[in-house]
């Protein structure tokens, strides 16, 4: 039993190693040392500027803390074919998961730990002394444990264990881990789910329902009903948001909102294999290259839009309108020159 998990382990652990490369590169790392040492330089001018009264943000800081608790999952590592097969052991991968629960806590115990660390100079300003602020940790650490204690006991039911609900979350652990990859590359064994989202239907209407719209309307409305792209889109999108009101420097602003766009972009390229399940989609009576055209046209609708939505926010809160036109061009210029460019390699056009 221990074998075979670990094998499964090292195999996923070898494909995220894989996939970092991606992550990692040398523009991504560069922008992150730059964002970081941005972050590192307000964090120490809000702390010398802080105001006579810090009990407001003393407090508020010990409730955010809090919001690291139920953060963290079980690896258990457990397949499908597992429920079959591994049935006549269950007792035996009962105690794995147990140990695997330990293991987990610990990983994320640590990881809750080094965050907290990263604020004990605003705790310590504010007037919080150094064992108050061990207290906290272990007062956090206890409740982690709780949490993971009972993240562990819904894997049973009546005593034995609900393989169904194992499998699943351990399914959606990787899913989570394997989406974050895809936000920079192409990775496989990601799954999507649907969602009919009916307050969106009357969208679809306002577009022009015409021969030349076949691959548009489907790709819409795949985009629209894809329970992990549409809501990967407004996550991202959020952030743009918060970046462009939140964040007094326009340069760090538009770096980071650009960086965004590009995601958002490379993401929805992702589109054009939603109907290749779909044999029938080969008899649609279309000319070679409107399935690209179709996605062409998918991804300049929603870029549009969200170009419109930064634009507007943007006008309000970034003081230098250059650089708001400069981000303008850019992602006119992703639109218009890098996607193509993209598709071109990407997708192998046969209709």
């Amino acid at each position: 039993m221990k074998e075979l998990m670990k094998k499964r382990q090292e195999t996923f652990r070898t494909q995220c190693v894989k996939y970092s490369r991606y992550v990692l590169n040398d523009h991504f790392v560069l922008f992150m040392l730059i964002f970081i040492g941005f972050l590192a330089v307000q964090y120490s001018q809000f702390l010398q500027d802080l105001p006579k009264d810090t009990s407001l943000i003393r407090w508020s800081l010990m409730i955010g803390l809090l919001l690291l608790v139920p953060i963290g999952s079980i690896a258990t590592y457990l397949e499908k074919p597992d429920a079959l097969f591994l049935l006549v052991k269950e007792e035996e991968v009962k105690r794995y998961i147990k140990g695997q629960a330990k293991k987990s806590f610990v990983f994320w115990f640590l990881i809750q730990s080094v965050i907290l660390l990263l604020f004990v100079p605003l705790l310590l300003a504010t007037g919080v002394n150094a064992l108050g602020i061990v207290a906290y940790v272990f007062i956090l650490g206890v409740a982690k444990g709780f949490v993971f204690s009972w993240k562990e006991a819904r894997f049973y039911q009546d005593g034995n264990l609900n393989w169904t609900l194992a499998i699943a979350r351990e399914n959606a652990r990787k899913q989570l881990i394997l989406r974050f990859f895809a936000l920079f590359t192409t990775v496989k064994g990601i799954t999507n789910s649907v969602k009919r989202r009916a307050y969106l239907d009357g969208f679809l209407g306002l577009l022009p329902k015409t021969h030349g719209n076949t691959w548009l309307h489907l790709y819409m409305r795949s985009f629209l009903r894809n329970g992990d792209l549409f809501s990967m889109t407004l996550r991202l999108l959020a952030l743009s948001i918060l970046a462009i009101i939140f964040i007094p420097q326009p340069l760090v602003v538009i770096a980071l909102v650009a960086l965004l766009n590009y995601l958002v972009i490379f993401q929805l390229l992702g589109l054009y294999s939603a109907f290749d399940y779909q044999p029938l989609t080969l008899l649609f009576p279309m000319k070679k290259g409107s399935k690209k055209a179709g996605l062409n046209k998918t991804i300049q609708l929603v870029m549009g839009m969200i170009t419109v939505i930064e634009g507007g926010i943007g006008l309000v809160f970034i003081s230098d309108k250059v650089l708001l036109l400069g981000l303008l061009a850019y992602t006119v210029a992703l639109i218009l020159l890098y996607l193509p460019f993209k598709m071109a390699r990407l997708v192998d056009e046969n209709r």
